[in-house]
């Protein structure tokens, strides 16, 4: 089929194929056959009202796989009066581009002829390429129309980005996938409505559980499910077959992975294991690399844990070593272990904290030289010069410590340590107090 034909205008509507996949022969034609996106396309939206109008500027849409992103570049290709070319990132390159940028400019200068460049995957080109498209964008020769799954905060180039309005598609909800699946069957032109296919709203209901909100895959299931079938239910044990693996939504270089991995940190923080593990499948399950979780883990015993639980760090450490050592799928079990653990040990960020305020003092104030008293004389000119002069060494003392400062001048008597009542930091806060008070009995009344 050629471009042409695919984008047929707004005259026309593509052909039906019969060889195409059914993903593809269901896909929406017009607005009103689009589900799941009411909110951006509903009546009186101002997305609409430009496509109706044939007024639509250039647009970044930004959705999960199956949320219907190049759909509803397609409806805005049948509808436009403008020509409309379609590329896909991952397999063209900035040649490509200034070949198109260079007939859009040409097609300008015909009267009512402005190009539409829609552009899948959008989020695949690098800065060079996404900057070839500027001044095109900016003169008018073409409006672009970028499809990514990745949020373009990130993956956008800031100037291009403002030059665009980003629109948000959700994810379908169980509902509107039964509803895919129910239109699929019942149209004879495009679907299964001449096959006699039945299918009961439970097995329908699985089927959507097990998509992610993506119309595409609950198609291409029901497609394999059906195969040469005709005239008979689709049943729970044939979808089962087909569908071997849930289609989890992931990736591991995208924002979904930083989602996943803050949500697991933060149902840890907040002491929910039922959450932490949760997370913690949700990442392992689609692919993640386990030795990432565990880095995380080891990280969040010390920053929200701390000494609340210092066990909490050899937790982590040994849940990431067994893992190590055992390998997939058994190590999953040594990393479920540190996840509950960590989720119901007391919390503390008073290292982070301390950390954080001690590193700011060593970065912005002035850098003192080490104290004599503190410097180790190795050699004999460096005792001559006084290092080590007035160092007093605990162990000789019988309250075992001494009234010693071991901060620069600048910076005597700061406190950056404050452990909180929780866990073992409660004994920790008990013990530093009573060393305070000898420090300062053994200052006032030094021996």
């Amino acid at each position: 089929m050629s471009q042409q034909e695919l984008f047929a205008g707004p005259q026309g509507r593509p052909p039906v194929d019969a060889h195409m996949p059914l993903a593809e022969r269901m896909r929406p034609r017009d607005l009103d056959e689009m589900l799941g996106q009411e909110e951006i396309l509903g009546p009186d939206t101002p997305l609409r009202a430009a496509i109706e109008s044939d007024t639509v500027g250039s647009l970044i849409l930004w959705g999960p796989p199956g949320s219907g992103k190049t759909t509803l570049a397609r409806i805005i290709a049948l509808r436009t009066r403008s020509r409309f070319v379609p590329y896909s990132a991952a397999l063209s390159g900035i040649k490509e581009i200034r070949a198109v940028m260079l007939e859009a400019e040409q097609h300008r200068r015909l009267p009512g002829k402005k190009t539409i460049l829609f552009i899948d995957e959008i989020h695949r080109f690098n800065k060079a390429q996404q900057d070839a498209f500027l001044p095109h964008v900016e003169s008018g020769n073409v409006t672009l129309i970028g499809a990514t799954t990745e949020n373009p905060s990130f993956e956008v180039n800031a100037a291009l980005l403002s030059r665009c309005r980003v629109v948000l598609l959700r994810q379908l909800q169980t509902e509107e996938l039964c509803e895919v699946m129910r239109r699929a069957l019942s149209d004879r032109e495009r679907g299964l409505g001449d096959r006699g296919i039945r299918m009961d709203s439970q097995a329908m209901e699985w089927v959507a559980r097990q998509a992610n909100g993506d119309g595409r895959f609950v198609l291409n299931v029901l497609e394999a499910a059906v195969g040469s079938k005709r005239n008979q239910a689709i049943t729970h044990a044939d979808l089962e077959k087909t569908v071997q693996r849930k289609a989890l939504l992931y990736d591991k270089s995208g924002e979904e992975h930083f989602n996943l991995i803050s949500a697991l940190h933060k149902s840890l923080r907040n002491s929910d294991p039922d959450a932490g593990l949760y997370w913690l499948a949700r990442m392992l399950e689609a692919g993640e690399d386990p030795l990432y979780i565990a880095r995380r883990l080891v990280r969040f015993a010390s920053e929200d844990v701390g000494l609340a639980d210092p066990q909490a760090l050899s937790v982590a450490t040994t849940a990431k070593d067994a893992f190590h050592f055992i390998g997939l799928p058994e190590g999953k079990l040594a990393l479920a272990q540190a996840v509950v653990y960590l989720a119901t040990a007391p919390k503390s960020n008073a290292v982070y904290r301390a950390y954080g305020e001690a590193a700011a003092d060593a970065l912005k104030e002035v850098s003192e030289p080490v104290p004599l008293h503190l410097r180790n004389p190795v050699t004999a000119h460096m005792k001559n010069w006084g290092y080590g002069r007035g160092y007093q060494y605990a162990h000789e003392f019988e309250e075992k410590t001494t009234g010693m400062d071991c901060l620069p001048e600048s910076l005597k008597g700061k406190i950056y340590y404050r452990p909180t009542s929780e866990g073992f930091e409660k004994t920790l806060g008990e013990r530093m107090e009573t060393v305070r008070k000898k420090k300062k009995r053994l200052q006032d009344d030094p021996p």
